[in-house]
């Protein structure tokens, strides 16, 4: 929720859907470019994660000539002995309650911008905006 400025005198109108469904973004972000990489998805867990971490080293060509360092947080699901991480991708994690480090952090009010005080009827609406 953000402010909204209104005439003296109107009485601002907020638009609430008590819908409690989900999409989460999984976002990669260069910090010196801010080139960024992203997947919309329906939840958030290891199963899940392998695939986004396996399709961006695919997408970007790791392997043993190709590297990256990935800065994550302690997310459960970033710090599970299930997780695979593919050749040429290492991961490196910050400190607990720390999303000051975390440039993917920069995102969010880019991510966030577009869909303030709005509410969706469905989620393929949430998804287009923020595609």
């Amino acid at each position: 929720m953000r402010r909204v400025y209104v005439p003296e005198g109107e009485n601002p109108l907020a638009h609430v859907n008590w819908r409690f469904q989900w999409l989460w973004l999984y976002a990669f972000v260069h910090p010196r470019s801010g080139e960024s990489y992203y997947w919309i998805l329906p939840y958030v867990n290891t199963k899940l994660f392998n695939q986004v971490l396996a399709d961006f080293a695919h997408e970007f060509g790791l392997g043993a000539k190709k590297r990256i360092l990935l800065a994550i947080d302690q997310a459960g699901w970033h710090i599970t002995q299930k997780l695979k991480i593919p050749e040429g991708l290492h991961l490196i994690f910050l400190p607990s309650y720390s999303p000051e480090l975390q440039p993917a952090e920069r995102l969010w009010t880019l991510v966030d911008e577009p869909i303030a005080n709005q509410s969706f009827e469905t989620l393929d609406d949430l998804e287009d905006v923020l595609i």
